[in-house]
């Protein structure tokens, strides 16, 4: 067997760079393993939001969408056709997967972690060490390989089942007439479903559609059709390098690991319930997981789940609550509308959907105003 590391990072993507980045941080001696050379391509709506910057200043990264143009402003677009159209609280990037995660592994190369190309099969895991495929061997190992992780399969975790698993297909197209701003346009039918428009600053924009699976299989075509059809403006000969990609939602999560192995970003299910938002999950979730496997291996999984629920338990909880509410396309509208009277609600709207914000009284009452007024409105 080859030298042995104190922890190995199973991906290379956010989750998996933050915590090789953190785990360096601690001293730690780190092995970061990805099936691909980098730059690779990830299929992704690409979309940095501002509570990732914060963690990646926190990372010693502050220069990761160095280069792109903020977005500052947020269209949202409900299922009954009603807009919002306001100012961020901070500006939002999009910076495409093949310079990004780029970025990121560059810092944590140069930080001291090892990086390898490899292609993890097999993981198992011992009272003092875990070895993968029989070769390598670390005192403790964080998964972040993605949503159809090997790490996660091996502690006994199937993936999502449906109604908790999206799937979305993304491109990149000319990008949308316009003011420089996020563009999500949600669908009336096949509820849960949008689709989104993210400039990117060079005259193009990574465009997709997703929606929740339940049960029927989505065709290329089909989701072709469902993206022409929410973003006409965006003719679908004109898309290139398109690539289908699984969501698992945070509505479903395992546990965050056993002994000293754990899991991060989309093999944890972190995935936001209605905006399909990963990135800051990714790269909080991998740093809290390199912290704990650097800090203490025997104890990482206990010491994870911990810190992960001190830190985002609150905010998910809220998250699950806010999916199950808008299940309801009614209740979509009434929290557009709500939106768009009032600044707090938007402002509670966005950290909810791309950060670790939480569902507040006010936000909850403007909706169910909302929700009454257009009730009674037929009776009047």
């Amino acid at each position: 067997m080859s030298d042995e590391f104190d922890v190995a990072v199973v991906g290379a993507g956010p989750a998996g760079a933050a915590a090789a980045l953190t785990a360096r941080r601690a001293g730690a001696r780190v092995l970061l393993l990805d099936r691909s050379d980098f730059p690779r391509d990830k299929a992704c709506g690409d979309g940095i939001a501002a509570h990732a910057l914060d963690v990646l200043d926190e990372l010693g990264v502050p220069d990761a969408v160095a280069g792109y143009p903020p977005l500052p402003a947020l269209r949202l677009v409900g299922p009954g056709g009603g807009t919002v159209a306001r100012t961020l609280p901070r500006p939002a990037y999009t910076v495409p997967r093949t310079v990004f995660d780029a970025r990121l592994v560059a810092a944590a190369v140069a930080a001291g972690a090892e990086l390898r190309r490899h292609t993890v099969r097999r993981v198992e895991q011992h009272a003092d060490r875990v070895i993968l495929d029989d070769e390598l061997v670390a005192r403790a190992v964080v998964g972040a390989d993605g949503a159809g992780s090997v790490v996660r399969r091996a502690l006994g975790n199937p993936v999502n089942p449906d109604r908790h698993l999206a799937l979305a297909m993304r491109g990149y197209a000319p990008a949308l007439p316009g003011p420089p701003e996020q563009l999500i346009v949600t669908s009336h039918g096949r509820w849960p479903a949008y689709a989104w428009s993210f400039p990117i600053g060079d005259g193009r924009a990574n465009v997709g559609y997703g929606e929740v699976l339940r049960g029927e299989p989505l065709t290329r075509t089909y989701l072709l059709d469902r993206l022409a059809a929410l973003l006409p403006g965006t003719d679908p000969a004109t898309v290139e390098a398109l690539r289908a990609h699984h969501l698992p939602l945070s509505t479903h999560r395992p546990s965050p690991g056993r002994g000293r192995v754990l899991l991060a970003g989309d093999a944890l299910s972190l995935i936001s319930p209605f905006t399909g938002e990963g990135i800051f999950y990714a790269l909080l979730s991998g740093a809290l997981a390199g912290a704990a496997a650097a800090g203490s291996p025997a104890r990482a999984a206990r010491r994870y789940a911990d810190t992960l629920r001190r830190r985002l338990g609150t905010h998910l909880r809220h998250s699950s609550v806010a999916a199950w509410l808008a299940r309801r396309r009614r209740v979509v509208d009434a929290a557009v509308r709500a939106a768009n009277r009032d600044d707090r609600v938007y402002r509670a709207v966005v950290e909810l959907g791309l950060g670790d914000g939480r569902l507040d009284a006010r936000t909850l009452a403007m909706i169910g105003i909302g929700l009454a007024a257009r009730d009674e409105a037929p009776r009047r």
